[in-house]
């Protein structure tokens, strides 16, 4: 490979989605030179360019919900109701209660919290090289229209969902298995013209009968005979995730592009039966469906510690906490229906520091989806909500440790939690 140029930074954030986008946000703020990179034409990953049009996890489920995530996170969430982009929905499932935003301004909103905090942006590019030895990355590779570019800085953040840095590095993973397969992918779509107020009337259960009932006729291919659809800050638009589509690798670009036509198709399906069988959608149009498909779950790391189920459910609590998550476990698995597990009395857990620690990398953290977590205590923890909070943990603690010139597992954790707290983070 030859590359094109050589940049330097302090930090190099991988990854421009929720978790990315308030990494390098903190670190910058906290006095880093930090560069942005994202493969995308925007900001916000799954909440954007996926489609994905509600925070979750910033309360906790229940008839008296705590708000457990704050910080710069709520920066965004209060940007969005000043312009009345945003509203506050309660979860089909009980999950709790859900901030509906309208995609388009979270872009601007992502765009200018980060720009604002001095952070140098590339979009349309991706990490396609590490340069990495003893434990310490010491370069990326960047490839985009201009070819390679090699960046090096003291520190990285993985924010890619895929853990692609900690995998290119030779960092230790776990991508699923046979007997636990990752979660399933879905393609979101929105529609247009739909009376509301009449859809309203056919309950969720209803139509998950009508959908049984249509794939018994043979009227439709409806893989998964549930899934929802709610209104959105636009009159007369609603946003639908329904598809499923399982079994699928998505670190594997064949497989994943195998995933993107089928989810297509699946949207004509399910746009269809809501047009023909759900009153309110007679007149209704498909508006388009997701940038990209959704990816629930993929790599996960080895971490110092690996986040349970059992840790979750229990609502655990642990002294190197940056923070904290009261969101059911939303387990999108190949079978029918979703399973759900709820924290026990309505509380909340702790997402410990060690999570977000590769055990086999040095000068590497991460944030997102991507945590060191067994596959139940990921699907609570990767909410949007979770995945900003361990984003800013992660930009504050880089920025300390690129200042101090420290390993992450060496950091000290107190003065870590002192920063997230007086940034008005949520970590206990």
């Amino acid at each position: 490979m030859i590359k094109r140029n050589t940049e330097v930074a302090d930090i190099v954030v991988l990854g421009g989605g929720a978790a990315g986008v308030m990494a390098a946000a903190a670190a910058a703020r906290n006095g880093a030179n930090v560069l942005l990179v994202e493969s995308q034409n925007c900001l916000g990953g799954s909440r954007t360019a996926t489609g994905v049009d509600t925070f979750y996890g910033f309360y906790t489920p229940g008839e008296h919900p705590r708000k457990v995530v704050g910080g710069i996170p709520d920066e965004i969430v209060e940007r969005l109701r000043r312009e009345n982009k945003l509203f506050e929905r309660q979860n089909t499932y009980g999950a709790g209660t859900g901030l509906t935003y309208d995609v388009e301004a979270l872009k601007i909103a992502y765009e200018d919290l980060v720009m604002q905090a001095g952070c140098r942006l590339l979009f349309h590019t991706t990490a396609c090289h590490v340069e990495a030895a003893d434990g310490r990355v010491n370069s990326v590779w960047l490839a985009n229209k201009a070819g390679l570019t090699e960046v090096k800085a003291a520190v990285f953040v993985d924010t890619t969902g895929d853990a692609d840095i900690v995998a290119r590095a030779g960092g230790g993973f776990n991508a699923g298995s046979e007997a636990e397969p990752n979660q399933s992918l879905s393609t979101i779509f929105f529609m247009g013209n739909v009376d509301l107020e009449r859809a309203a009337a056919v309950s969720h259960r209803e139509m998950a009968e009508r959908m049984k009932e249509a794939n018994r006729r043979g009227k439709f291919t409806l893989p998964r005979e549930d899934g929802s659809y709610h209104r959105t800050p636009n009159p007369g638009v609603i946003q639908a995730n329904m598809v499923r589509v399982k079994n699928i690798d998505a670190t594997d670009p064949f497989a994943l592009t195998k995933a993107e036509l089928e989810g297509r198709k699946q949207v004509q399906q399910y746009a269809a039966f809501l047009k023909s069988h759900i009153p309110g959608f007679e007149s209704a149009f498909l508006i388009g469906t997701s940038q990209y498909i959704g990816v629930r779950e993929s790599r996960k790391i080895e971490g110092h510690y690996t986040l349970t189920e059992d840790d979750v459910i229990s609502g655990r609590k642990f002294s190197d906490s940056i923070a904290c998550c009261g969101a059911p476990v939303e387990d999108h698995h190949p079978g029918e229906g979703t399973r759900w597990a709820y924290v026990s009395d309505g509380g909340h857990y702790h997402i410990p520091f060690r999570c977000l620690i590769p055990v086999a990398l040095h000068n590497v953290v991460v944030a997102g989806r991507c945590l060191s977590a067994t596959h139940g205590a990921q699907a609570s923890a990767r909410n949007s909500a979770q995945s900003m909070a361990m984003g800013q943990a992660a930009g504050t603690a880089a920025a300390l440790a690129a200042k101090d010139k420290t390993d992450f597992a060496d950091l000290d954790i107190d003065a870590v939690r002192r920063m997230l707290t007086e940034q008005y983070a949520i970590i206990d």
